[in-house]
């Protein structure tokens, strides 16, 4: 069995206990229905801990590097300022680029940091709850974490709700050091992350591009490796 994220053993055991419960009930019907009920709880409970997988990635080493936050899809990289309930200052805002990553129910759900630095800013913004793949998502509720670099300079990523998925969970906190491809959190079912990259940074990534959280390298900081 896979590893399983610690946000999602709740939810196994909920399945558990319920598909028992309605294995027990079904069984006044006979044992074939015991059978057939227990079964597809089985299934449904397998399906739950593959779901909330969380597999073990290798994070590349190196300057500059910035990873995928999250498994999924590449759907727009654009220039575009950070979440305005940040307060980051405009100078700093100015020249940022978006990398937005959609999530499916088949992705691993957990959520890495980017790159390492300092947890400056933690917020929650409450918004709808628009498929996660649509433009509309823009507006979905979020949540944004601003990480320090070791310059100051922010690099933030934010974790949007979708349709389906309606949970977010983020266990960063301010002041806390984050080493890149860490584990920060996770959201249930189908989803959106989006990362944002200080001018500076080169994206070596485009639409359409499949990623892995914690090992797709997203984009290199040139002014930290001095290429390009």
């Amino acid at each position: 069995m896979p590893p399983v994220a610690r946000e999602g053993w709740i939810i196994v055991v909920i399945f558990v206990v319920v598909a028992g419960l309605a294995a027990a009930l079904a069984s006044l019907a006979g044992p074939i229905a015991a059978a057939v009920v227990g079964g597809v709880g089985l299934l449904l409970t397998l399906w739950c801990i593959w779901f909330f997988r969380d597999p073990q990635r290798p994070i590349p080493d190196g300057p500059g590097v910035v990873v995928s936050s999250a498994d999924g899809v590449v759907m727009r990289v654009e220039p575009c300022l950070p979440p305005e309930e940040l307060g980051i200052e405009p100078a700093a805002a100015q020249g940022m680029v978006r990398v937005v990553v959609f999530l499916n129910v088949f992705n691993v759900h957990v959520n890495r940091t980017p790159m390492g630095g300092t947890v400056k800013k933690v917020v929650t913004k409450r918004g709808g709850f628009a498929h996660a793949g649509k433009p509309d998502a823009d507006k979905n509720e979020r949540c944004s974490v601003w990480l320090a670099l070791g310059d100051g300079r922010p690099v933030v990523v934010t974790q949007l709700t979708g349709f389906i998925a309606r949970r977010i969970i983020n266990r960063a906190k301010e002041g806390q050091q984050l080493r890149t491809g860490e584990r920060y959190g996770l959201i249930r079912f189908g989803s959106r992350t989006d990362v944002y990259l200080p001018a500076g940074f080169e994206v070596l990534v485009k639409p359409g591009d499949k990623v892995s959280g914690g090992s797709t390298i997203l984009a290199v900081d040139r002014s930290v490796t001095g290429v390009g």
